[in-house]
């Protein structure tokens, strides 16, 4: 008989074989597997009598907390689909959401408790707001007081099909409303399979929550780190201060994060120079960094850096960047470029780059195409979107919008997403190469790079730069430095300096807010002013 692929099972192997282990650590309280799971029965039984059946969307407004991640479970048990939320977003946003989805219950942290309350009369499917630490002034279900009422015995159970969908995720959409992503048991449970196997995911490990839950399950860190019976540290605000505290007081040896994320946390080394004892890798997705920031990582920090590549609609992650063993004679500069790079395919993951006739490029680092991915994790589609879901899933593939060339080795790299790519005198400029170069300035710490419209060129690279502290630069010097650093079809043409980047919550760039100011701006005085 076969054993259907779904993801109760993670938190079973993690209480049978780790069941006594101090595994889950939030704030000042601590929790074995079993007291985990104790609270994952109440919380099944608390839906249960709310009457949440399967199929039912149940949604989180939640940090990286003990409560976001025992709902994951406590939802799967009743066969509830799990529908986690941005924290970034703002109230209309959460009204389109929760009712687009159709949620019925909703579970929100008391911080997070004032976006909700103007929409609050128009949810048209909410029936009931449970607040985690609520405080006397909210006139809302306490999450603790209604827990402690719940029965902690084992939950029976609905019975859960691998097709069934058990997260509804949705994506941030700079364009129009987010689309909800239906991801399945099976997604979930192969990625997770997969990419453990890539992270070397481990019982010795501790994992900080750096990157939020509701980022594609945080990159499905809470199925296979409790599979494996792992530590996990919730961090409800990440700052770089308390993320080096908890790699001291906890031991950490594993974050997930965005470059951006990084990047800070190199800042904070420099200044303070915390000792960190143990091995660090950290798994970072998002925009390719320069070769030049991993090997500071590598040789500053002495933490191994892993560069993924994935999207929500692939549950998330498709490729790494790790070296091959039979590569690792290349040079050290050359191994370092690689690890840059999305990197190649996980197993179970088919990958490859085209043109717009459908054939693969070219492996020679400069042929560019669209990135499409095929695999157990692709979603089953958008929820009641059926138009979108044809337009991203044809013929099989899922097309990602990325742009990408691959190197002789097979190595994928991200040039942009299609819409970033700038096309000046008909050439083709990669914004991400052009971040870089910027990079490697001493006084830049930050970067976004956006095409503007030009009168000959039909339109050129503007950065947002944001300075180091005490740093000053002038617009000149910074495009004078990407001359001699790029080809100048390549080098920008004009610079706005900002104190920070719009970013979403797990620290990508939005460049869309900041072609939104540039806009803006051109109507005043033609650039935008600080």
């Amino acid at each position: 008989m076969n054993v259907p692929l779904v993801l109760t099972q993670f938190l079973d192997r993690a209480v049978a074989l780790y069941g006594s282990k101090k595994a889950i650590f939030a704030d000042d309280r601590a929790f074995t597997y079993e007291e985990l799971n104790r609270r994952v029965n109440q919380l099944s039984h608390g839906l249960k009598a709310l009457e949440v059946q399967k199929g039912d969307r149940v949604a989180y407004l939640a940090p990286n907390s003990v409560e976001m991640l025992e709902g994951f479970y406590g939802v799967f048990q009743l066969g509830g689909i799990m529908v986690p939320l941005n924290i970034r977003l703002k109230p209309e946003d959460y009204l389109f959401i929760l009712n687009h989805s159709e949620s019925k219950i909703l579970f929100v942290d008391q911080e997070l408790y004032h976006l909700i309350l103007p929409v609050k009369d128009k949810l048209r499917t909410v029936e009931k707001i449970i607040v985690h630490y609520k405080d006397e002034a909210t006139d809302e279900t306490d999450y603790d007081l209604w827990l402690e009422n719940q029965s902690c015995v084992s939950f029976d159970r609905e019975i859960l099909d691998e097709n069934d969908v058990c997260s509804l995720l949705y994506t941030s959409g700079t364009t129009g409303n987010p689309k909800g992503v239906m991801l399945t048991h099976r997604n979930n449970y192969l990625h997770a399979l997969t990419t453990m196997h890539h992270l070397r995911v481990r019982d010795q490990d501790v994992l900080l929550h750096v990157l939020p839950m509701f980022h594609v399950n945080g990159w499905g860190s809470p199925f296979y780190y409790t599979a494996n019976g792992a530590v996990q540290v919730c961090m409800r605000k990440a700052t770089p201060e308390k993320i080096f505290e908890a790699l001291q007081k906890h031991k950490v040896s594993v974050m997930h994060m965005a470059p951006t994320v990084l990047n800070s946390l190199m800042q904070y080394y420099e200044q303070q120079v915390p000792t960190i004892e143990q091995d660090v890798r950290v798994v970072i997705a998002g925009s390719a960094p320069p070769p030049a920031f991993v090997t500071r990582v590598e040789k500053e920090l002495g933490w191994e850096f892993i560069q993924v590549y994935g999207m929500t609609e692939s549950s998330p992650l498709s490729t790494v960047s790790t070296i091959r063993s039979h590569l690792k004679d290349l040079p050290l500069n050359q191994q370092y470029r690689m690890k840059a790079k999305a990197g190649h395919q996980m197993i179970g993951c088919e990958v490859k780059v085209i043109n717009e006739h459908g054939e693969e490029v070219a492996h020679n680092g400069s042929e560019i195409g669209e990135l499409v991915v095929r695999s157990n994790g692709v979603m089953k589609g958008y929820w009641k979107n059926e138009e979108a879901t044809m337009e991203a899933i044809r013929g099989g593939w899922l097309h990602t919008g990325d742009m990408a060339n691959v190197d002789e080795y097979g190595n994928i790299d991200i040039v942009d997403r299609k819409k970033d790519i700038i096309i000046s005198g008909g050439e083709n400029i990669s914004s991400i190469e052009i971040e870089g170069a910027l990079y490697e300035h001493p006084a830049i710490l930050e970067a976004a790079v956006i095409a503007v419209p030009h009168e000959k060129w039909g339109e050129t690279p503007h950065a947002f730069v944001v300075l180091r502290s005490g740093k000053t630069l002038t617009e000149q010097e910074v495009i004078g430095f990407t001359r001699e650093k790029l080809a100048h079809f390549k080098a920008v043409t004009g610079v706005t300096f900002v104190e920070e980047l719009p970013k979403t919550a797990s620290g990508k760039i939005q460049k869309i807010h900041l072609r939104n100011d540039y806009w803006e701006s051109r109507g005043k005085k033609g650039r935008f002013v600080n």
